[in-house]
């Protein structure tokens, strides 16, 4: 038994320490969505505006109608949004139907109805949608994002 006491120790010291080491490891592995959501909530900025700059530079998409990842369930939306120069609402509203829809509708369609709930499921989707869709403008960047109008239902 004395001579089976060092290698018990070291063969637990070792796995031990591949245990610490996968945990402090698992993060950077696995990146959470919560981590991405607190990130593009800081990296949208806004300022005070008069209500023409707001209506001059907000252009909206409405009647969005999708499923939700859970089949019985589906999404209605009217969505604002708030660009940072008028030059980029102008390019947004040539692409909106044929470029921002659909990124809207995948979005949707991988999101979970009980993500929805609530006023923080709404600005998570907010977030998700500003980070997809700045990176596929040709011009400019959204600044806010609205929903004007929300109706999830089951089926």
């Amino acid at each position: 038994m004395k001579k089976m006491m060092p290698w018990l120790i070291t063969i637990l010291l070792a796995v031990t320490l591949i245990v610490v080491a996968a945990f402090l490891l698992m993060d950077k592995i696995f990146p959470s969505d919560a981590n991405d959501v607190k990130a593009a909530v800081q990296n949208v900025e806004t300022n005070r505006m008069s209500a023409d700059q707001i209506v001059e530079l907000t252009a909206q998409i409405t009647d969005i109608k999708t499923n939700l990842a859970d089949p019985d369930y589906i999404l209605s939306v009217d969505i604002a949004f708030q660009l940072d120069t008028a030059k980029s609402k102008e390019e947004f509203e040539k692409i909106k139907a044929i470029k921002i829809t659909p990124l809207i509708i995948k979005a949707i369609a991988d999101t979970k109805p009980e993500d929805l709930n609530g006023a923080s499921g709404k600005d998570q989707i907010s977030s998700k949608l500003v980070n997809i869709i700045n990176k596929n403008l040709t011009e400019g960047s959204i600044t806010q994002i609205e929903f004007t109008k929300f109706i999830m239902a089951s089926i």
